[in-house]
């Protein structure tokens, strides 16, 4: 008759787990029981701060990998977004301006985009708002 034999790793986890409480039994090693001196605190905060002085700069290339690669938005970019009115749950319409000064009003729904109007750069500028006396006066 055969005597089933456990698998490799279960057989080394259960080694493992039974020699695990024989380690504290063990005597300590005279080298580690000396006492440690203790760190300065210029130490203490030179250990904190490196690894996140090194954190900011890896997210930092990121970033501009990230725009360099993907395009994201910058001053220079081709479209910018003027306005967003939001006008239901997943509905919005956008004003986005081009590189070039041209204008869109862009409606922006959960599943579709569609051109709304093609705007004049006036309608963009603020408008005159009447003052108490009847005469216009510019909006600053």
């Amino acid at each position: 008759m055969a005597i089933p034999r456990p698998d490799f790793p279960a057989a080394c986890l259960a080694a493992a787990l039974a020699c695990g409480p024989l380690a504290a039994f063990a005597a300590p090693d005279p080298v580690a029981a000396r006492a440690v001196e203790p760190i300065s605190i210029a130490g203490e905060v030179l250990g904190i701060l490196l690894p996140l002085a090194l954190i900011i700069v890896v997210l930092v290339a990121v970033l501009y990998f990230i725009r360099r690669r993907f395009g994201l938005t910058g001053r220079d970019a081709p479209l910018s977004i003027v306005q967003i009115l939001p006008v239901g749950s997943r509905e919005r319409i956008v004003v986005v301006k081009s590189r070039s000064g041209r204008v869109f009003a862009v409606g922006v729904g959960a599943q579709t985009v569609s051109l709304i109007a093609n705007l004049e750069q006036s309608d963009l500028e603020p408008s005159q708002s009447p003052d108490p006396a009847g005469r216009a006066r510019p909006v600053v």
